[in-house]
């Protein structure tokens, strides 16, 4: 079991991360301004199968086959998530960590993906194309491929995010 805190400008994440024989769990809250709570599971390869996102006035839950096909809590087909193998929770620098620890890219070498992004507070879904390129063997480049967004992002020897310049620092 892992503990990890991270803060924002107005949030405060405390996340816990646990192992098991079929891969990887992750209960959060994030406190402050917006303030939430999310669970996920991921596979053993990093690839996400569950998220719920919850806020004081709503909440979110996405099921994935690990394979890029996604539905709601009910079992509704969402295809606008279709081929997305990670989740990407605006509220949270944790969520890189499975894109990183899923590619687990060599040093000089980039991969693009889909995401299944939840926008906090509005709980809304997206597909979100990326690009990560491993800079070093503790940074990476995040690329956002819809949008001008590039940050250079530090990680420990387990992936997980130690800063993300202007949005999260771990503590």
């Amino acid at each position: 079991m892992t503990r990890l805190r991270w803060t924002s400008e107005t949030t405060t994440e405390t996340a816990v991360v646990s192992a098991s024989p079929d891969g990887w769990h992750v209960e959060a809250l994030v406190e402050g301004t917006p303030a939430v709570r999310y669970s996920l599971t991921a596979d053993e390869g990093w690839a996400t199968r569950a998220v719920r996102v919850a806020t004081r006035e709503r909440s979110i839950e996405l099921l994935a086959d690990g394979r890029g096909r996604w539905s709601d809590g009910e079992g509704r087909a969402l295809p606008h998530l279709d081929g997305a193998l990670d989740v990407d929770i605006s509220a949270t620098p944790l969520t890189n960590t499975l894109a990183i620890a899923r590619l687990a890219l060599p040093v000089g070498t980039s991969a693009e993906i889909v995401t299944a992004y939840v926008a906090v507070p509005e709980l809304t879904t997206a597909s979100d194309p990326q690009r990560y390129t491993r800079l070093g063997e503790h940074l990476y480049r995040y690329e956002s491929l819809d949008s001008d967004f590039t940050r250079e992002i530090e990680v420990d020897d387990d992936g997980f995010v130690l800063d993300y310049p202007g949005l999260f620092r771990r503590t």
